[in-house]
């Protein structure tokens, strides 16, 4: 065998070998990509979108009976009464906040002491502290007061562009509650519960949380995983905006008088110049 064909051979095999590994990894890569949330329609989308109420309550009654066990909501019980939000009764807010057992204190002796909730407390916490959720679940849940604008997913160049404009299509903020709709859908592998197709690494700690009939309405809504997962991120986005449809609404006004003050500004230029020769 002369050293040329040695050489050859070697060379040969030395590029089977790259196309192996490289095969290997185009493959690991896919596996590890995950695709994009599917854009949602949302009654709070766009300028003039408003959140919808029975869909907040419903929101709110599977944070309670579900999430609560693990995650924290960081707001003051009153909110669910805000014009805006769930709009609960202030009966509604007043026994649900006593339904909570609140520590509070020192009292005269120094001592801390239980006492029912008060609409102005915030949701208790089911943990003491982060160390306490991590020791017994393994790693703390993140607070969902702020988990619709936390957590996003990138739609790239010039996807994002677009989504800031005032089109048909654009003024796109809802990626936050696309997410989360995404992932209580993402359990797709039943042999390995924290497989989830929308979270980066498809490794996700907490197990399906949602299935179709865990959770009753009493308005008739459908009970599936869809609805849920609807309900529970319409819920998510108001915990962290509450203000949404304020804020709207004074916007279109702020809008509305610059236009009229545009008008005005431009009739006051015309007369005042018009008998100035240019």
């Amino acid at each position: 065998m002369t050293f040329a064909s040695s050489f050859t051979k070697i060379v040969g095999a030395a590029t089977a070998l790259a196309a192996v590994v490289a095969l290997s990894n185009l493959a690991a890569r896919a596996e590890e990509e995950q695709p994009n949330p599917t854009r949602q329609e949302w009654s709070f989308a766009g300028p003039f979108g408003t959140y919808d109420k029975a869909q907040l309550q419903r929101g709110f009654k599977i944070y309670k009976e579900v999430c609560s066990n693990c995650h924290e909501l960081h707001i003051p019980i009153r909110t669910l009464g805000q014009p805006g939000g769930p709009e609960l009764s202030v009966d509604e807010v007043k026994a649900l906040a006593a339904s909570y057992t609140v520590k509070d204190g020192p009292n005269a002796a120094g001592e801390m002491f239980d006492r029912p909730g008060r609409p102005s407390d915030y949701f208790p916490t089911p943990f003491p502290n982060p160390e306490a959720a991590a020791a017994a679940l393994g790693n703390a849940p993140p607070d969902m007061s702020l988990l619709a604008k936390a957590r996003k997913y990138e739609r790239g160049f010039p996807a994002f562009v677009f989504d800031a404009l005032p089109i048909p299509g654009g003024m796109y903020q809802e990626l936050g509650p696309d997410y989360i709709y995404a992932i209580l859908h993402g359990y797709e592998k039943d042999d390995d519960p924290n497989w989830n197709a929308y979270f980066p690494g498809h490794k996700i700690a907490m197990g399906k949380p949602l299935v179709e009939g865990q959770v009753d309405y009493p308005d008739g809504t459908p009970t599936t995983l869809d609805q849920y997962a609807k309900d529970v991120a319409s819920f998510l986005y108001w915990a962290a905006e509450p203000t949404l449809d304020q804020r709207k609404s004074i916007g279109a006004k702020v809008m509305i008088f610059l236009l009229i003050l545009s008008c005005l500004m431009y009739f006051t230029k015309r007369t005042i110049w018009s008998d100035v020769a240019h």
